[in-house]
């Protein structure tokens, strides 16, 4: 519900959503502030433990894409919880700074298993690749424009794989 809403849903819709009574969702949940938490914290463990499931399965360029689809369906999520986590983040209750921690780490092992078989440049950092996510997400949130942002996502990847051409010509690329 939270990623589909385009406002917070109600605790009576989302218990509504879920089949059950709202006194269920609040005897597990008793404030809204606990269910947003525990989505949150769901959506953090998906991530890190997708980076690792990925890399078991696929080569570490297509498990960073992958994985960049779940960041995606990650921000889509939070939408209808927004106002919420950043009552939340601003107090302390949720700790950002852990969950960038956490985030960056799972980029990080993705990325460094793509460098040790050549399929990732060695220049990336886990800030270089979240950044770019943020951007495409800014512009092209999930659902709406999951078309561009799948789109966007393929250019990262594009520019993230090892090319032949030199680095070294300076910003403004080969000189012809």
């Amino acid at each position: 519900m939270f990623a589909a809403a385009d406002t917070e849903p109600s605790m009576r819709a989302i218990a509504r959503e879920a089949g059950v009574g709202v006194a269920t969702l609040y005897r597990h949940f008793p404030t809204r502030e606990s269910l947003v938490q525990a989505v949150y914290g769901d959506q953090v463990a998906r991530l890190t433990d997708g980076a690792r499931r990925l890399l078991a399965e696929l080569a570490p360029a297509a498990a960073l894409r992958s994985w960049m689809d779940l960041f995606g369906d990650w921000i889509a999520t939070k939408n209808g919880m927004l106002d919420t986590l950043l009552a939340m983040i601003e107090s302390g209750t949720v700790a950002h700074a852990r969950t960038q921690t956490v985030l960056l780490a799972a980029i990080d092992e993705i990325l460094e298993a793509g460098r040790a078989t050549g399929d990732l440049r060695s220049d990336v950092t886990p800030e270089d690749v979240a950044a770019s996510l943020i951007g495409v997400f800014t512009v092209a949130r999930p659902p709406e424009h999951a078309d561009r942002a799948r789109r966007l996502l393929n250019i990262v990847m594009d520019g993230l794989r090892p090319t032949p051409v030199a680095r070294s010509e300076g910003v403004g690329g080969p000189r012809i």
